[in-house]
């Protein structure tokens, strides 16, 4: 693939077209949404209005609802960029498009609602499927790749000219009691302390394909990479970032955490594929590391994946995978045990940048906690104040998703004939409570065959939810953005997403009404 080409072929043309609308306005307002999808999206494109030369502003929201959109149009921008959201409000976005409150530019890759605008990059109009093919950010990374091949590559001197916004508050907050929620606060890309960037975007590349590895990150965060490895278009932009040095991907331990955690507490914590003995068993991990014939710690402690030799963790993955074998693991899910790995080789080893589910996880701990900006700073380069005021956030956040996974455990969930429920009220924060839904499927009393959905309290008046399902439950018919969607409906909410994952917010006291509801059309659509 040459730097020239597009990407993503199938949507060239309307990138192009984004592309160029973008590059006519005198200055752009971008608005996304707060997950580790959601800020690379913004950071890719950010990235991509600064070398263009084109002065932006960045917003985020929780949810862009009505009232976000209001706010939108309430600015006095011209020309609206929305990345990571956008389709799923099309039609209330169209509706201040016809009034003439701005000009929509829209980059998304979740569920269109019923309605059309010209400037609308998605995968799913064009036979891609948003949920697994291509991320938030892999649409943005489409526009960007559009823009420089407009002629719009990274321009001298712009550096610094283009920011507008609140650029320094990572810094001016670094203490830990800053931060009162950056959703539809501007936010301009923060200046790296050395006067230059850091790590994955130091080196600038005239056709933007260095942004890939941002991209790989927000589709690795999307759980677009729970088959073992990204696919389709996705792959093709991992191809792009490989071919630009921004990415290297590799066959490895495929369990979270081998650039930052210890030996013991990385095959613990390992949930994906659950082996007795060992999965969260304390003992039993250290238990099965002191019986290899590998010294696994130094000056004392335990060593991290990353510190190995490549002779040593082939000794550990073949003992795991014999256990996993012992243990009555079957053949499918050990197989699972090992998968393609997507590193970023311009970030230091041992750091949670190194490793693109890392490097995710460390994003989502800073925007689901009302800090967008210092996420979106570490993105962009920020490796000084920004990066250790993220690493205190994924410390927290660590500590909330614990102790909201014990909640869980503690008080179960409840089964419907379709779908299994838990109602968390005020116990586990709104920001991360499908997180938590994940990360309870497959442990005791939560079937990993049935959908999971999940609320909490968003306010006294609404009520935020939550829904995961599983690869094989989709393959089996599931789209849990249709079931969000039409229960919410329902019951006087909105809700959307993937098919996998999606969410909603409806009247709070409604609970009850939406679990009927989204039991009903789960099983219209699996049985």
């Amino acid at each position: 693939m040459g730097a020239s080409d597009p990407p993503v072929p199938e949507l060239a043309d309307v990138a192009t077209a984004c592309a160029r609308r973008l590059l006519a306005a005198d200055r752009v307002l971008l608005a996304s949404h707060i997950d580790a999808d959601g800020l690379t999206s913004a950071a890719v494109a950010s990235t991509a209005l600064e070398r263009a030369g084109i002065p932006f502003e960045t917003v985020f929201f929780d949810q862009l609802d009505e009232e976000g959109v209001a706010a939108l149009a309430a600015t006095d921008y011209d020309t609206v960029l929305l990345t990571d959201f956008g389709s799923g409000q099309l039609d209330v976005v169209a509706e201040y498009e016809a009034a003439g409150a701005f000009t929509p530019v829209v980059c998304d890759h979740h569920r269109p609602a019923d309605a059309e605008t010209e400037y609308h990059l998605n995968p799913l109009l064009f036979g891609i499927d948003g949920a697994s093919e291509l991320s938030g950010a892999g649409a943005a990374y489409v526009l960007a790749r559009a823009m420089a091949a407009a002629g719009a590559g990274p321009t001298a001197g712009t550096e610094g000219a283009t920011r507008t916004g609140e650029s320094a508050r990572a810094e001016q907050d670094e203490d830990d009691g800053g931060g009162d929620g950056i959703a539809s606060v501007p936010a301009g890309p923060p200046p790296a302390t050395d006067g230059g960037r850091g790590g994955t975007l130091a080196a600038p590349d005239p056709h933007n394909r260095d942004l890939a590895a941002l991209a790989v990150v927000g589709a690795v965060g999307d759980m677009q990479a729970s088959g073992g490895e990204l696919v389709g278009a996705n792959a093709a932009i991992v191809e792009e970032g490989v071919e630009a040095g921004a990415v290297e991907t590799g066959r490895d331990l495929a369990l979270y955490g081998k650039q930052t955690r210890p030996l013991p507490k990385l095959l613990e914590y390992a949930s994906d594929v659950h082996v007795p003995g060992i999965s969260n068993d304390e003992a039993g991990t250290i238990r099965f590391l002191d019986d290899l014939p590998v010294d696994l710690k130094a000056d004392g402690e335990w060593r991290r994946w990353v510190d190995l030799t490549a002779e040593e963790r082939r000794t550990v993955v073949s003992a795991l995978v014999r256990e996993a074998i012992d243990r009555g693991v079957p053949a499918r899910k050990v197989e699972e045990l090992v998968g393609t790995t997507y590193t970023l080789p311009r970030e230091p080893e041992g750091t949670e940048l190194r490793d693109a589910s890392e490097f995710s996880t460390l994003l989502n701990a800073t925007a689901r906690y009302d800090r967008a900006d210092v996420g979106l700073a570490v993105c962009l380069g920020d490796r000084d104040a920004a990066l250790r005021r993220a690493r205190r956030l994924l410390a927290n956040h660590r500590r909330n998703l614990s102790q909201g996974l014990e909640v869980v455990k503690q008080e179960g969930v409840t089964r419907e004939e379709h779908v299994q429920w838990f109602d968390a009220g005020d116990r586990i924060r709104e920001t991360i409570v499908g997180i938590v839904a994940g990360m309870a499927v497959g442990t005791e009393g939560v079937d990993r065959g049935t959908p999971i959905v999940a609320f909490a309290r968003k306010s006294d008046e609404e009520t935020k939810v939550s829904a995961r399902g599983t690869p094989g439950l989709v393959r089996r018919g599931l789209d849990l953005s249709a079931v969000m969607g039409e229960a919410a409906c329902e019951v006087g909410g909105d809700g959307g997403g993937h098919d996998v994952a999606a969410g909603a917010t409806i009247p709070a006291g409604e609970e009850r009404a939406f679990v009927e509801a989204a039991d009903r059309v789960v099983g219209e659509q699996i049985g």
